[in-house]
């Protein structure tokens, strides 16, 4: 066989394989920002148009997360957190227009202390969404209810429902994104 039908053979074969390879790349990267971001990663396509400008975005975002520091609380502020949690939940009884106001302050001051900015709602959602993906849309829900009835536009059903959706973050954030510690019995 001559050298021009070897080479002939040959580099189609290699590009197939670099194409192959890149496809693979391609999947697998897409694979693991879907398992990141969990439905963030959808809304994140929707929002853009398009998967590529989508997974761009989501890519930004673990890069600044990156370079934040987020650390986990000690033991002292998880209790402390946890000690008004109890007490905003105890006030929405008599106001819950209050509580809801609260929690979302104690949500905020939360995201803090653990070194996430807390400058402009769109970016804490950004920043939040690299790690918290799964409960984001809690989040943007009890936002949402708060703004609401700031206007007292909400009912208490809205405002309890705002109170167990800012229940899921605050959870996941004071506990480092792990799952609480169940008292023994």
């Amino acid at each position: 066989m001559s050298t021009g039908t070897l080479i002939a053979i040959i580099v189609p074969i290699v590009v197939v394989l670099l194409v192959c390879a890149l496809v693979a790349s391609v999947m697998m990267r897409r694979r693991r920002l879907q398992t990141r971001f969990g439905p963030e990663y959808e809304r994140t396509v929707e929002a853009t148009g398009s998967r590529r400008a989508a997974e761009r975005d989501l890519r930004q975002r673990e890069e600044r997360h990156d370079a934040l520091h987020i650390k986990q609380l000690p033991e002292s502020a998880r209790d402390r957190y946890a000690h008004e949690w109890d007490q905003v939940q105890e006030r929405f009884v008599d106001r819950p227009d209050d509580a809801v106001h609260e929690a979302d302050r104690l949500v905020t001051s939360l995201m803090s202390e653990r070194g996430y900015p807390t400058e402009g709602i769109e970016q804490r959602l950004n920043d939040l969404s690299v790690e918290h993906g799964r409960t984001l849309e809690h989040y943007r829900a009890a936002h949402e209810v708060n703004g609401r009835s700031t206007r007292h536009e909400a009912t208490t059903e809205e405002l309890r429902g705002a109170m167990v959706h800012y229940r899921a973050l605050f959870t996941e954030l004071l506990h480092n994104g792990q799952q609480p510690r169940q008292s023994r019995a």
